[in-house]
């Protein structure tokens, strides 16, 4: 799990901001949105222009150099802070494996060559790549010093996690694996005025095809019946068929015509829980921003019943109450900052406040 992150210098962040996700309250309600001391599930919110959107992407950025999924074609358009375009760009990692912490940082240029980079476990340093000077634990990683050496010089910007994880036999339970296979788990996805995903998979799919040829057809009718009430009848595949068909007094309509936004956004929803059992962390960018209030719940909490890591940027205030998660559960970005409810004011917060009416009285501050 990943249990803090920090960026500087990255699109609108000119300061550093860290995301804590280490130091839940001890609320006795809504405890599965914990695990392991760990905030599982969360919500976003803040004004428009506060960075939700950007930190999401920053928190994904990791994929870019250390996996082969897919990738944002223009996320290094605008990726450095436009008042300090030669700075570098910062990130901390830090996951928890089990018993083991692992610190990953690096900083990257404003192309997005990687120019630093340092792994440390349970804060033991394994390497720490800095310009042209590398140290290493040649204990754990031995190597002849030319190896090394050009490993320092590093001309390429290659990752040096990846390049000890193909060139040493490592076994399946070793930090390096846990991190590799954490960070081809992760999910970052939207659906505003174009879809676009980073990370877990790599291909793009056709949405009604992926539905038919996996044999989905029914159970997404269901879904659909069940998530939001809306009551379609599909007609039964044929061979080679790739357009999902709805029965209307015996007319057959595809479904892409009739649907709303808001139910093409629920079918990308539904696409990507298929997948989500391969997943270690989903964020999903203003998740529900064709969505009625109603059905946004409804949304959360079956995003908020799976295994991995969840959590969604809103502006809907209707999400922000004990119903569905917790006061430390929920966080406002603002002013390069992100803290949770409980650490935005000095109250004592209980399962009986309304939150939400505290939150638009102006109870909390940033």
């Amino acid at each position: 799990m990943i249990t803090r992150f920090a960026v500087k210098n990255y699109r609108g962040f000119a300061d550093k901001i860290v995301w804590d996700l280490s130091h839940p309250s001890s609320y006795s309600f809504n405890t599965n949105a914990i695990k392991d001391g760990v905030v599982k599930n969360g919500i976003i919110y803040g004004p428009n222009g506060s960075g939700k959107t950007n930190l999401g992407m920053a928190m994904f950025d990791i994929v870019n150099h250390l996996t082969q999924k897919f990738k944002k074609a223009d996320y290094y358009k605008n990726f450095i802070y436009a008042g300090r375009q030669d700075n570098l760009v910062d990130f901390e990692y830090t996951f928890k494996f089990g018993e083991q912490e692992v610190r990953y940082d690096y900083s990257k240029a404003r192309d997005g060559k990687l120019i630093n980079e340092k792994l440390a476990v349970d804060d033991n340093v394994v390497f720490d790549h800095q310009g042209k000077n590398l140290t290493i634990d040649t204990k754990s990683f031995p190597m002849e010093p030319t190896f090394k050496e050009g490993l320092a010089q590093n001309a390429n910007h290659v990752s040096i996690v990846n390049v000890l994880l193909t060139s040493y036999p490592l076994v399946e339970g070793h930090y390096l694996m846990k991190l590799k296979n954490f960070v081809d788990g992760m999910l970052w996805f939207r659906n505003l005025d174009i879809r676009e995903f980073m990370g877990l998979e790599t291909n793009v799919y056709v949405l009604d095809e992926y539905i038919i040829k996996k044999g989905l057809v029914d159970d997404f009718q269901s879904f659909l019946a069940k998530v939001s009430g809306q009551k379609f009848t599909f007609v039964k595949p044929e061979k080679n068929d790739k357009v999902l068909l709805c029965d209307y007094n015996g007319e057959k309509i595809p479904f892409d015509i009739i649907a709303s936004t808001g139910t093409h956004s629920l079918m990308l929803l539904y696409f990507w829980i298929q997948k989500m059992d391969k997943a270690t962390l989903v964020f999903i960018d203003e998740f529900d921003a064709f969505y009625h209030f109603e059905l946004a719940f409804e949304v959360c909490k079956r995003l908020f019943a799976l295994e991995c890591q969840v959590f969604t940027s809103s502006h809907n205030t209707y999400l922000m109450t004990n119903d569905l998660l917790r006061p430390d559960c929920n966080f406002i970005l603002k002013n390069n900052e992100i803290k949770s409810l409980c650490d935005c004011t000095e109250k004592e917060l209980r399962w009986g406040n309304n939150i939400e009416k505290m939150y638009r009285g102006k109870a909390f501050e940033v």
